[in-house]
């Protein structure tokens, strides 16, 4: 695998926790307590599937079809809701409005800002 490759590789497996942990951010409160807790234990305390079947007694397969359900669900809310797709074009114009020369305009959008 060539240097590029690799790179790549790291690219996308970021992107794809930055995209998860974002989507739980507004979803997790919809998974089960254990799904919580897989994805917790996987994103934010860093634990190996390993790790996380040892303290759930259960096989380390069971944990990785578990985080791909979770996956699944997670994509599956935000397809219905479109929670942080609305979220992040909600930024965007502010942000490009925020941007204009009206001093009147910018204290709209702060004042929209203070309301998050």
């Amino acid at each position: 695998m060539s240097t590029i490759d690799k790179n790549m590789n790291i690219m996308n497996i970021i992107e794809k926790k930055n995209k998860y942990n974002q989507l739980f951010d507004y979803y997790g409160c919809l998974l089960t307590t254990k799904q919580q807790e897989y994805f917790v234990n996987y994103y934010f305390e860093d634990l190996s599937l390993a790790e996380i079947a040892s303290i759930y007694n259960v096989s380390r397969n069971a944990v990785h079809d578990q985080l791909h359900k979770i996956y699944d669900l997670l994509d599956y809310y935000e397809e219905k809701l479109q929670l942080v797709s609305k979220t992040n074009n909600y930024s965007k114009i502010l942000d490009e409005y925020n941007n204009s020369s009206s001093e009147e305009t910018k204290e709209l959008i702060n004042k929209l800002r203070s309301l998050e």
